[in-house]
């Protein structure tokens, strides 16, 4: 039951998650404790559509500015992911 309370009232690691998910796929625990922050966090909720409206928007200024054979290195993609998560963990 305490977990469950840390899952309910962890709007941090729901944010987290999210952007995970924008990211790549989450395991399944992740995806369940997701979505049962989701279901009770109405505020999450919204941030979890803006946040998926943000990146669909900059996906579609990112291909209409760069060249379509132009993708970002690898390194730079975990840098990226790494700076995410230091921020996140503050």
């Amino acid at each position: 039951m305490n977990n469950l309370k840390k899952i309910i009232h962890n709007c941090k690691q729901a944010t987290f998650l999210i952007e995970k998910k924008s990211f790549g796929k989450l395991s399944f625990r992740e995806m369940i404790e997701l979505r049962i922050h989701l279901t009770g966090c109405s505020f999450c909720r919204i941030y979890n559509k803006q946040s998926a409206v943000i990146n669909t928007m900059v996906q579609e200024l990112f291909r209409s500015s760069v060249k379509p054979e132009i993708k970002l290195d690898d390194d730079f993609k975990r840098e990226l992911q790494d700076r995410i998560e230091r921020e996140l963990n503050r």
